[in-house]
Protein backbone atom coordinates (compact mmCIF):
# COMPACT_ATOMS: atom_id res chain seq x y z
CA UNK A 1 0.00 0.00 0.00
CA UNK A 2 2.35 2.22 0.91
CA UNK A 3 5.10 1.07 -2.13
CA UNK A 4 1.73 1.74 -4.67
CA UNK A 5 1.29 5.46 -3.17
CA UNK A 6 4.88 6.40 -2.94
CA UNK A 7 4.99 5.29 -6.57
CA UNK A 8 1.99 7.15 -7.25
CA UNK A 9 2.78 10.58 -5.58
CA UNK A 10 6.33 9.97 -7.36
CA UNK A 11 4.63 9.81 -10.92
CA UNK A 12 2.82 12.65 -10.03
CA UNK A 13 5.72 15.12 -9.20
CA UNK A 14 7.11 13.70 -11.96
CA UNK A 15 4.60 14.85 -14.25
CA UNK A 16 4.38 18.22 -12.76
CA UNK A 17 8.01 18.90 -13.34
CA UNK A 18 8.18 18.25 -16.39
CA UNK A 19 4.76 20.31 -17.62
CA UNK A 20 6.72 23.38 -14.96
CA UNK A 21 9.39 23.52 -17.52
CA UNK A 22 7.29 23.02 -20.81
CA UNK A 23 5.20 26.00 -18.75
CA UNK A 24 8.02 28.57 -18.23
CA UNK A 25 9.57 27.75 -21.81
CA UNK A 26 6.28 27.82 -23.74
CA UNK A 27 5.43 31.56 -22.51
CA UNK A 28 8.95 32.59 -22.83
CA UNK A 29 8.34 32.08 -26.51
CA UNK A 30 5.74 34.16 -27.02
CA UNK A 31 7.22 37.73 -26.41
CA UNK A 32 11.15 36.91 -25.91
CA UNK A 33 12.15 38.29 -29.50
CA UNK A 34 10.04 41.63 -28.62
CA UNK A 35 13.45 43.53 -27.26
CA UNK A 36 14.67 42.56 -30.43
CA UNK A 37 12.32 44.20 -33.16
CA UNK A 38 14.71 47.05 -33.28
CA UNK A 39 17.81 45.31 -34.17
CA UNK A 40 16.36 42.62 -36.32
CA UNK A 41 14.74 45.57 -38.56
CA UNK A 42 18.03 47.61 -38.83
CA UNK A 43 20.00 44.12 -39.40
CA UNK A 44 17.60 43.38 -42.78
CA UNK A 45 16.57 46.60 -43.82
CA UNK A 46 12.92 46.41 -42.84
CA UNK A 47 10.09 48.23 -41.92
CA UNK A 48 8.65 48.07 -38.35
CA UNK A 49 5.65 46.77 -40.11
CA UNK A 50 7.18 43.63 -41.87
CA UNK A 51 9.75 42.87 -38.27
CA UNK A 52 6.45 42.75 -35.93
CA UNK A 53 5.74 40.38 -38.13
CA UNK A 54 8.16 37.98 -36.35
CA UNK A 55 5.78 38.35 -33.24
CA UNK A 56 2.55 38.08 -34.97
CA UNK A 57 3.72 34.74 -37.35
CA UNK A 58 4.05 32.74 -33.39
CA UNK A 59 0.87 34.09 -32.22
CA UNK A 60 -1.07 34.32 -35.27
CA UNK A 61 -0.66 29.84 -35.17
CA UNK A 62 -0.66 29.89 -31.90
CA UNK A 63 -4.01 31.64 -31.26
CA UNK A 64 -5.78 29.26 -33.94
CA UNK A 65 -4.01 25.89 -32.94
CA UNK A 66 -4.98 26.66 -28.75
CA UNK A 67 -8.77 26.11 -29.66
CA UNK A 68 -7.96 23.23 -32.67
CA UNK A 69 -5.67 21.35 -29.97
CA UNK A 70 -8.47 21.50 -27.22
CA UNK A 71 -11.02 19.90 -29.69
CA UNK A 72 -8.40 17.29 -31.24
CA UNK A 73 -7.40 15.85 -27.85
CA UNK A 74 -10.36 13.53 -27.41
CA UNK A 75 -9.74 12.51 -31.21
CA UNK A 76 -5.93 12.10 -31.23
CA UNK A 77 -5.23 11.71 -27.27
CA UNK A 78 -3.45 14.66 -25.41
CA UNK A 79 0.16 12.44 -25.52
CA UNK A 80 0.42 12.70 -29.00
CA UNK A 81 -0.32 16.29 -29.62
CA UNK A 82 1.82 16.87 -26.42
CA UNK A 83 4.64 15.48 -28.18
CA UNK A 84 3.71 16.78 -31.69
CA UNK A 85 3.68 20.22 -30.22
CA UNK A 86 7.85 20.01 -28.56
CA UNK A 87 8.67 18.32 -31.30
CA UNK A 88 7.23 20.84 -34.23
CA UNK A 89 8.63 23.72 -31.41
CA UNK A 90 11.85 22.62 -31.55
CA UNK A 91 12.02 22.01 -35.16
CA UNK A 92 10.57 25.87 -35.62
CA UNK A 93 13.65 26.57 -33.62
CA UNK A 94 16.26 25.03 -35.45
CA UNK A 95 14.84 26.11 -38.22
CA UNK A 96 14.59 29.77 -37.00
CA UNK A 97 18.46 29.82 -35.84
CA UNK A 98 20.19 28.26 -38.62
CA UNK A 99 18.22 30.22 -41.47
CA UNK A 100 17.87 33.78 -39.15
CA UNK A 101 20.27 35.71 -41.93
CA UNK A 102 17.27 35.05 -44.30
CA UNK A 103 14.24 37.05 -43.28
CA UNK A 104 11.58 34.74 -44.89
CA UNK A 105 12.81 32.27 -43.29
CA UNK A 106 12.88 33.85 -40.19
CA UNK A 107 8.97 34.34 -39.81
CA UNK A 108 8.43 30.97 -40.84
CA UNK A 109 10.69 29.50 -38.41
CA UNK A 110 8.26 31.69 -35.93
CA UNK A 111 4.95 30.20 -37.84
CA UNK A 112 5.95 26.66 -36.74
CA UNK A 113 7.19 27.74 -33.79
CA UNK A 114 3.46 28.57 -33.31
CA UNK A 115 1.98 25.52 -34.42
CA UNK A 116 3.97 23.35 -32.04
CA UNK A 117 3.71 25.65 -29.17
CA UNK A 118 -0.10 26.68 -29.28
CA UNK A 119 -0.20 22.62 -28.25
CA UNK A 120 1.83 23.11 -24.75
CA UNK A 121 -0.81 25.53 -22.89
CA UNK A 122 -3.82 23.57 -23.74
CA UNK A 123 -2.61 20.04 -23.55
CA UNK A 124 -0.68 20.72 -19.91
CA UNK A 125 -4.05 21.82 -18.57
CA UNK A 126 -5.36 18.84 -19.69
CA UNK A 127 -2.57 16.78 -18.64
CA UNK A 128 -3.14 18.44 -14.75
CA UNK A 129 -6.78 17.59 -15.11
CA UNK A 130 -6.78 14.07 -16.26
CA UNK A 131 -3.46 12.98 -13.93
CA UNK A 132 -3.04 14.83 -10.67
CA UNK A 133 -5.26 13.98 -8.32
CA UNK A 134 -8.41 16.28 -7.46
CA UNK A 135 -7.17 16.85 -4.16
CA UNK A 136 -3.86 18.38 -5.29
CA UNK A 137 -5.12 20.01 -8.61
CA UNK A 138 -5.27 23.34 -7.08
CA UNK A 139 -1.63 23.13 -5.81
CA UNK A 140 -0.58 22.24 -9.30
CA UNK A 141 -2.86 25.14 -11.24
CA UNK A 142 -0.67 27.31 -8.71
CA UNK A 143 2.57 25.77 -9.58
CA UNK A 144 1.99 26.25 -13.37
CA UNK A 145 0.73 29.54 -12.86
CA UNK A 146 3.29 30.58 -11.24
CA UNK A 147 6.11 29.24 -13.44
CA UNK A 148 3.78 30.91 -16.36
CA UNK A 149 4.03 34.21 -15.05
CA UNK A 150 7.45 34.13 -14.26
CA UNK A 151 8.49 33.17 -17.65
CA UNK A 152 6.61 35.98 -19.02
CA UNK A 153 8.69 38.36 -16.37
CA UNK A 154 11.85 37.06 -17.24
CA UNK A 155 10.96 37.13 -21.00
CA UNK A 156 12.09 40.46 -21.87
CA UNK A 157 15.16 40.55 -19.62
CA UNK A 158 16.79 37.28 -20.62
CA UNK A 159 15.68 38.37 -24.94
CA UNK A 160 17.60 41.69 -23.74
CA UNK A 161 20.68 40.27 -22.60
CA UNK A 162 21.25 37.27 -25.46
CA UNK A 163 20.65 40.28 -28.02
CA UNK A 164 23.12 42.69 -26.53
CA UNK A 165 26.19 40.75 -25.82
CA UNK A 166 25.71 37.79 -28.06
CA UNK A 167 23.01 37.90 -31.09
CA UNK A 168 19.17 37.94 -31.52
CA UNK A 169 19.05 34.46 -32.96
CA UNK A 170 20.19 32.79 -30.27
CA UNK A 171 16.86 33.91 -28.71
CA UNK A 172 15.47 31.59 -31.44
CA UNK A 173 17.07 28.43 -30.11
CA UNK A 174 15.43 28.56 -26.13
CA UNK A 175 12.28 26.23 -27.00
CA UNK A 176 14.79 23.36 -27.79
CA UNK A 177 15.17 22.93 -24.43
CA UNK A 178 11.74 21.60 -24.18
CA UNK A 179 12.66 18.63 -26.31
CA UNK A 180 14.50 17.22 -22.57
CA UNK A 181 11.13 16.14 -21.89
CA UNK A 182 10.13 13.90 -24.64
CA UNK A 183 11.54 10.65 -22.99
CA UNK A 184 10.18 11.30 -19.61
CA UNK A 185 6.50 12.10 -21.15
CA UNK A 186 6.17 9.28 -23.04
CA UNK A 187 7.27 7.03 -20.24
CA UNK A 188 4.92 8.74 -18.08
CA UNK A 189 2.21 9.62 -19.90
CA UNK A 190 -0.81 6.41 -20.43
CA UNK A 191 -2.10 5.05 -23.53
CA UNK A 192 -5.46 6.92 -24.38
CA UNK A 193 -8.80 5.62 -25.76
CA UNK A 194 -9.68 7.64 -28.18
CA UNK A 195 -13.20 8.67 -30.20
CA UNK A 196 -13.88 9.38 -33.98
CA UNK A 197 -15.51 13.07 -34.42
CA UNK A 198 -15.91 14.77 -37.44
CA UNK A 199 -13.92 18.15 -37.43
CA UNK A 200 -14.63 21.69 -38.77
CA UNK A 201 -11.29 21.87 -41.24
CA UNK A 202 -13.16 24.09 -44.10
CA UNK A 203 -14.06 26.30 -41.33
CA UNK A 204 -10.81 26.75 -40.02
CA UNK A 205 -9.25 27.37 -43.37
CA UNK A 206 -11.89 29.72 -44.38
CA UNK A 207 -11.22 31.62 -40.93
CA UNK A 208 -7.27 31.43 -41.21
CA UNK A 209 -6.98 33.18 -44.51
CA UNK A 210 -9.52 35.92 -44.04
CA UNK A 211 -7.47 36.70 -40.79
CA UNK A 212 -4.34 36.60 -42.05
CA UNK A 213 -5.27 38.90 -45.13
CA UNK A 214 -7.10 41.42 -42.82
CA UNK A 215 -3.20 41.45 -41.24
CA UNK A 216 -1.35 41.74 -44.36
CA UNK A 217 -3.88 44.70 -45.24
CA UNK A 218 -2.96 46.40 -41.87
CA UNK A 219 1.01 45.60 -42.61
CA UNK A 220 0.98 47.11 -46.22
CA UNK A 221 -2.08 49.23 -46.52
CA UNK A 222 -3.18 47.12 -49.85
CA UNK A 223 -7.13 47.13 -50.63
CA UNK A 224 -6.70 43.76 -52.20
CA UNK A 225 -6.13 42.38 -49.13
CA UNK A 226 -8.63 44.08 -47.54
CA UNK A 227 -11.26 42.80 -49.68
CA UNK A 228 -9.78 39.27 -49.84
CA UNK A 229 -10.03 39.41 -45.86
CA UNK A 230 -13.71 40.20 -45.77
CA UNK A 231 -15.08 38.09 -48.38
CA UNK A 232 -13.19 34.67 -46.16
CA UNK A 233 -14.35 36.13 -43.24
CA UNK A 234 -18.14 36.06 -45.14
CA UNK A 235 -17.24 32.86 -46.05
CA UNK A 236 -16.54 31.59 -42.86
CA UNK A 237 -19.82 33.28 -41.25
CA UNK A 238 -21.83 31.93 -43.91
CA UNK A 239 -20.20 28.57 -43.45
CA UNK A 240 -20.17 27.88 -39.91
CA UNK A 241 -24.38 28.26 -39.60
CA UNK A 242 -24.54 25.87 -42.30
CA UNK A 243 -22.44 22.54 -40.84
CA UNK A 244 -23.23 20.71 -38.14
CA UNK A 245 -19.99 20.85 -36.08
CA UNK A 246 -19.00 24.24 -36.46
CA UNK A 247 -15.09 25.71 -35.10
CA UNK A 248 -16.87 28.41 -33.62
CA UNK A 249 -20.74 28.27 -32.50
CA UNK A 250 -22.51 30.73 -34.11
CA UNK A 251 -24.98 30.53 -31.48
CA UNK A 252 -22.73 32.57 -29.20
CA UNK A 253 -22.65 35.65 -31.12
CA UNK A 254 -26.64 35.87 -30.20
CA UNK A 255 -25.61 36.32 -26.53
CA UNK A 256 -24.43 40.62 -26.83
CA UNK A 257 -23.10 40.18 -23.15
CA UNK A 258 -20.62 37.45 -24.33
CA UNK A 259 -20.43 39.51 -27.78
CA UNK A 260 -19.39 42.46 -25.94
CA UNK A 261 -17.26 41.03 -23.49
CA UNK A 262 -14.83 39.48 -25.92
CA UNK A 263 -14.22 42.19 -28.29
CA UNK A 264 -14.04 44.46 -25.73
CA UNK A 265 -11.51 42.08 -24.08
CA UNK A 266 -9.91 41.96 -27.22
CA UNK A 267 -9.12 45.31 -28.16
CA UNK A 268 -7.96 46.04 -24.96
CA UNK A 269 -5.81 43.11 -25.23
CA UNK A 270 -4.84 44.36 -28.52
CA UNK A 271 -4.21 47.42 -27.27
CA UNK A 272 -1.69 46.48 -24.74
CA UNK A 273 -0.10 44.05 -26.88
CA UNK A 274 0.99 46.58 -29.77
CA UNK A 275 1.98 48.93 -26.94
CA UNK A 276 4.55 46.42 -25.85
CA UNK A 277 5.90 45.54 -29.30
CA UNK A 278 6.35 49.63 -29.91
CA UNK A 279 7.84 49.55 -26.50
CA UNK A 280 11.59 49.11 -28.13
CA UNK A 281 11.57 50.98 -30.97
CA UNK A 282 10.50 54.14 -28.92
CA UNK A 283 13.38 53.91 -26.12
CA UNK A 284 16.11 53.44 -28.85
CA UNK A 285 14.25 56.23 -31.32
CA UNK A 286 13.83 58.47 -28.41
CA UNK A 287 16.43 57.59 -25.41
CA UNK A 288 19.16 55.51 -27.78
CA UNK A 289 18.69 52.70 -24.90
CA UNK A 290 20.65 49.41 -25.41
CA UNK A 291 18.52 46.18 -26.24
CA UNK A 292 19.58 44.94 -22.32
CA UNK A 293 18.30 47.84 -20.70
CA UNK A 294 15.08 47.99 -22.43
CA UNK A 295 14.38 43.96 -21.38
CA UNK A 296 15.82 44.14 -17.94
CA UNK A 297 15.43 48.19 -16.86
CA UNK A 298 11.94 49.16 -18.58
CA UNK A 299 9.73 46.17 -19.18
CA UNK A 300 11.04 43.10 -16.65
CA UNK A 301 9.95 45.07 -13.63
CA UNK A 302 6.17 45.76 -15.48
CA UNK A 303 6.49 41.87 -16.97
CA UNK A 304 6.79 41.04 -13.13
CA UNK A 305 4.02 43.17 -11.52
CA UNK A 306 1.72 40.56 -12.99
CA UNK A 307 2.13 38.16 -10.26
CA UNK A 308 1.39 41.18 -7.84
CA UNK A 309 -1.78 42.70 -9.60
CA UNK A 310 -3.17 39.04 -10.25
CA UNK A 311 -3.37 38.43 -6.66
CA UNK A 312 -4.60 41.41 -5.92
CA UNK A 313 -6.83 41.84 -9.12
CA UNK A 314 -8.83 38.27 -7.71
CA UNK A 315 -9.14 39.82 -3.99
CA UNK A 316 -10.85 43.42 -4.94
CA UNK A 317 -13.30 41.56 -7.47
CA UNK A 318 -14.42 39.41 -4.50
CA UNK A 319 -14.67 42.65 -2.43
CA UNK A 320 -15.89 45.50 -4.57
CA UNK A 321 -17.13 43.96 -8.13
CA UNK A 322 -15.79 43.21 -11.54
CA UNK A 323 -17.11 47.09 -12.58
CA UNK A 324 -15.02 48.34 -10.19
CA UNK A 325 -11.72 46.49 -10.84
CA UNK A 326 -12.66 47.06 -14.61
CA UNK A 327 -12.98 50.90 -13.90
CA UNK A 328 -9.82 50.96 -12.05
CA UNK A 329 -7.98 48.34 -14.66
CA UNK A 330 -9.00 51.11 -17.84
CA UNK A 331 -8.20 54.26 -15.40
CA UNK A 332 -4.45 52.52 -15.02
CA UNK A 333 -4.19 51.97 -18.53
CA UNK A 334 -5.47 55.09 -19.81
CA UNK A 335 -3.62 57.46 -17.27
CA UNK A 336 -0.50 55.54 -17.99
CA UNK A 337 -0.65 56.19 -21.98
CA UNK A 338 -1.99 59.74 -21.39
CA UNK A 339 0.77 60.69 -19.23
CA UNK A 340 3.41 58.70 -21.67
CA UNK A 341 2.36 60.74 -24.61
CA UNK A 342 2.89 63.94 -22.78
CA UNK A 343 6.06 63.07 -20.96
CA UNK A 344 7.94 60.29 -23.53
CA UNK A 345 10.97 62.22 -24.12
CA UNK A 346 11.41 63.17 -20.16
CA UNK A 347 13.25 60.29 -18.84
CA UNK A 348 13.24 56.74 -19.92
CA UNK A 349 12.63 55.41 -16.50
CA UNK A 350 9.36 57.20 -15.92
CA UNK A 351 8.36 54.80 -18.65
CA UNK A 352 9.21 51.66 -16.66
CA UNK A 353 6.66 53.39 -13.54
CA UNK A 354 4.24 53.60 -16.29
CA UNK A 355 4.16 50.15 -17.62
CA UNK A 356 4.10 48.87 -14.13
CA UNK A 357 0.43 50.21 -14.35
CA UNK A 358 -0.14 49.17 -18.18
CA UNK A 359 0.82 45.78 -16.80
CA UNK A 360 -0.99 46.03 -14.21
CA UNK A 361 -4.71 47.30 -15.34
CA UNK A 362 -3.99 44.17 -18.22
CA UNK A 363 -3.95 42.22 -15.32
CA UNK A 364 -7.49 43.85 -13.68
CA UNK A 365 -9.12 43.72 -17.41
CA UNK A 366 -8.19 40.53 -17.85
CA UNK A 367 -9.27 38.72 -14.30
CA UNK A 368 -12.94 40.94 -15.16
CA UNK A 369 -13.21 39.78 -18.97
CA UNK A 370 -12.75 36.77 -17.74
CA UNK A 371 -15.13 36.78 -14.91
CA UNK A 372 -18.06 38.30 -17.02
CA UNK A 373 -17.89 36.42 -19.98
CA UNK A 374 -18.08 33.30 -18.09
CA UNK A 375 -20.94 34.50 -16.13
CA UNK A 376 -23.37 35.31 -19.14
CA UNK A 377 -22.94 31.80 -20.80
CA UNK A 378 -24.90 28.72 -19.60
CA UNK A 379 -23.69 25.70 -18.25
CA UNK A 380 -23.60 24.00 -21.76
CA UNK A 381 -21.77 27.00 -23.38
CA UNK A 382 -19.32 27.41 -20.91
CA UNK A 383 -16.51 25.18 -22.60
CA UNK A 384 -17.23 26.50 -26.03
CA UNK A 385 -17.32 30.20 -24.91
CA UNK A 386 -14.44 30.18 -22.80
CA UNK A 387 -12.22 28.20 -25.60
CA UNK A 388 -12.98 31.37 -28.05
CA UNK A 389 -12.71 33.78 -25.71
CA UNK A 390 -9.02 32.42 -25.33
CA UNK A 391 -8.67 31.90 -28.88
CA UNK A 392 -9.67 35.80 -29.47
CA UNK A 393 -7.52 37.29 -27.12
CA UNK A 394 -4.54 35.07 -28.41
CA UNK A 395 -5.68 36.66 -32.10
CA UNK A 396 -6.09 40.27 -30.90
CA UNK A 397 -2.72 40.67 -29.52
CA UNK A 398 -0.98 39.13 -32.68
CA UNK A 399 -3.68 41.87 -34.88
CA UNK A 400 -2.39 44.50 -32.15
CA UNK A 401 1.43 43.96 -32.90
CA UNK A 402 0.75 44.18 -36.93
CA UNK A 403 -1.64 47.43 -36.82
CA UNK A 404 0.96 49.25 -34.88
CA UNK A 405 3.67 47.71 -36.86
CA UNK A 406 1.83 49.32 -39.75
CA UNK A 407 0.94 52.63 -38.10
CA UNK A 408 5.20 52.80 -37.16
CA UNK A 409 5.78 52.06 -41.14
CA UNK A 410 3.40 54.91 -42.83
CA UNK A 411 4.41 57.06 -40.23
CA UNK A 412 0.08 58.13 -41.15
CA UNK A 413 0.31 59.79 -37.11
CA UNK A 414 4.02 61.50 -37.41
CA UNK A 415 2.57 65.04 -36.78
CA UNK A 416 2.87 67.35 -34.26
CA UNK A 417 -0.49 67.32 -32.44
CA UNK A 418 1.07 68.24 -29.06
CA UNK A 419 3.33 71.38 -29.54
CA UNK A 420 5.16 71.26 -26.23
CA UNK A 421 7.75 68.87 -28.23
CA UNK A 422 10.88 70.16 -29.77
CA UNK A 423 12.05 66.63 -30.95
CA UNK A 424 10.25 65.05 -34.36
CA UNK A 425 10.88 62.07 -33.03
CA UNK A 426 8.97 62.24 -29.97
CA UNK A 427 5.84 62.74 -32.29
CA UNK A 428 4.82 59.78 -33.60
CA UNK A 429 4.82 58.07 -30.31
CA UNK A 430 2.65 60.26 -28.69
CA UNK A 431 0.25 60.31 -30.83
CA UNK A 432 0.09 56.86 -30.84
CA UNK A 433 0.03 56.49 -26.81
CA UNK A 434 -2.85 58.64 -27.00
CA UNK A 435 -4.67 56.48 -29.78
CA UNK A 436 -4.15 53.56 -27.44
CA UNK A 437 -5.77 55.83 -24.53
CA UNK A 438 -8.66 56.33 -26.95
CA UNK A 439 -9.17 52.60 -27.60
CA UNK A 440 -9.10 51.93 -23.50
CA UNK A 441 -11.76 54.44 -22.98
CA UNK A 442 -14.14 53.68 -25.61
CA UNK A 443 -13.79 50.28 -24.13
CA UNK A 444 -14.00 50.82 -20.31
CA UNK A 445 -17.14 53.47 -21.78
CA UNK A 446 -18.93 50.34 -23.79
CA UNK A 447 -17.92 47.47 -21.44
CA UNK A 448 -19.61 49.61 -18.45
CA UNK A 449 -22.93 50.68 -20.61
CA UNK A 450 -23.82 46.85 -21.01
CA UNK A 451 -22.48 45.29 -17.83
CA UNK A 452 -23.85 48.21 -15.18
CA UNK A 453 -27.32 46.50 -15.28
CA UNK A 454 -26.35 43.16 -14.57
CA UNK A 455 -23.65 44.11 -11.78
CA UNK A 456 -25.99 46.81 -9.91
Amino acid sequence: MNSSYSHSFLRHNQILLWLCVLSFFSVLNEMVLNVSLPDITNEFNQTPASTNWVNTAYILPFSIGTAVYGKLSDQLGIKKLLLFGIIVNCIGSMVGFIGHSFFPILIFARFIQGIGGAALPSMMMVVVARYIPQENRGKAFGLIGSIIALGEGMGPAIGGIIAQYIHWSFILLLPSVTIITVPFLMNILKKEEVMKESFDILGIVFMSVGIVSFMLFTTYYRIPFLMIGILFLLIFLKHITKTSTPFIDPSLGKNASFTIGVLCGGLIFGTVAGFISMIPYMMKDVHQLSTAVIGSGIIFPGTMSVIIFGYLGGILVDKRGVLFVFSIGTAFLSISFIVAAFLVEVSPWLMTILIIFVFGGLSFTKTVISTVVSKSLKQEEAGAGMSLLGFSSFLSEGTGIVVVGGLLSIHLLDRQFLPMYLKQSTYLYSNMLLLFAGTIIVSWLVTLNIYKRSYK
